[in-house]
């Protein structure tokens, strides 16, 4: 684990450096309190820091206000050492944003224990962490294709739309159906239809581009958001995001499947933002009917674009 030790007298660095590097750290040194901050302010930079009180440019709980002034970031363990003694030293640099302290000099052992400690509540840190994005992964992901949900596609729609009225440029929407996909599950099973979407789902996200959102809007229908596009440029990008799925069989474990889609597409060049989503949404699913009455396997422009 990365740790930095600032401190300005060349002597106790080196000596702090052998212990640490005794101990399996990879050791960091700065002599300054300016070069510490900028150390801990690296996107990689130490999550561990041992900070001396007294140090020119920058001292240890200048150092700690300025990696606790940033929002963000993961979290820095820093212990102050220092020579100061006084109950009123302490709470200084506690309260400057420092989690423990050691007085110099200090005894080795201890050191060690310390830094264990401050490794243990990183370590709790990165738990925490960890099962916050796990939630929110959960809260706006579908459980099934881990593509956006229903309720994170439409808000990231919003979104897009609002950024078209700033920027005065266009949106344009695919909502696309498995084909025959009851007689998937009837012919094939369930579990066999779940592997489809799972593919369907694939093959939707790389045929777009990474700027670009696919969602699952219920069961079987999938919601693509293609900012930037035009009318013009639709047309070739909903083939592509239709032959993505035809052109190939699915492989599953029943044997190779053929399988379609249905798409309805439309541009949206001048939102009205007076207008709900459930408009626009609605002419998608109108040219969605449209081809899957023409035949299937199909895409269905819509003809009136949703504009001020």
């Amino acid at each position: 684990m990365k740790i930095l030790v600032a401190d300005d007298d060349p002597l106790s660095l080196r000596m702090m450096e052998r212990i640490l590097q005794h101990s399996g750290y990879e050791v960091i040194t700065v002599e300054d309190g300016r070069q510490a901050a900028r150390e801990l302010s690296n996107a990689d930079g130490p999550r561990l820091a041992l900070i001396d009180w007294m140090m020119p440019e920058l001292d240890g709980p200048g150092v700690c206000r300025e990696v606790r002034s940033r929002h963000g970031d993961s979290y820095v363990y820093i212990l102050l050492l220092t020579s100061k003694q006084s109950s009123e030293d302490v709470v200084m640099g506690l309260e400057a944003g420092a989690d423990d302290y050691l007085t110099k000099p200090c005894h080795p052992a201890e050191l060690k224990a310390r830094l264990h400690t401050g490794q243990r509540i990183l370590q709790l840190e990165d738990k925490l962490v960890e099962a916050r994005e796990e939630m929110r992964f959960k809260a706006t992901h579908d459980a099934l294709t881990s593509l956006w949900n229903r309720g994170a596609i439409l808000s990231l729609l919003r979104s897009e739309l609002s950024r078209s009225i700033r920027e005065h440029s266009p949106v344009s929407l695919l909502l696309c159906d498995v084909d025959h996909f009851k007689q998937i599950n009837d012919v094939h099973g369930h579990l066999v239809g779940d592997e489809v979407l799972q593919e369907v789902s694939t093959r939707l996200f790389e045929a777009v581009r990474s700027h670009d959102a696919v969602g699952r809007y219920g069961g079987e229908e999938f919601i693509v958001v293609l900012n930037g596009c035009n009318g013009d440029d639709l047309k070739v990008r909903a083939e592509q995001v239709r032959r993505a799925i035809s052109d190939l069989p699915f492989s599953t474990t029943q044997g190779p499947i053929s399988v379609s889609l249905s798409v309805g597409a439309i541009t949206i060049e001048n939102w009205d933002k007076s207008l709900p989503i459930e408009a626009l949404l609605k002419q998608a699913d109108a040219a969605l009917y449209g081809a899957k009455a023409s035949g299937r396997d199909r895409v269905i422009y819509s003809e009136s674009f949703v504009a001020v």
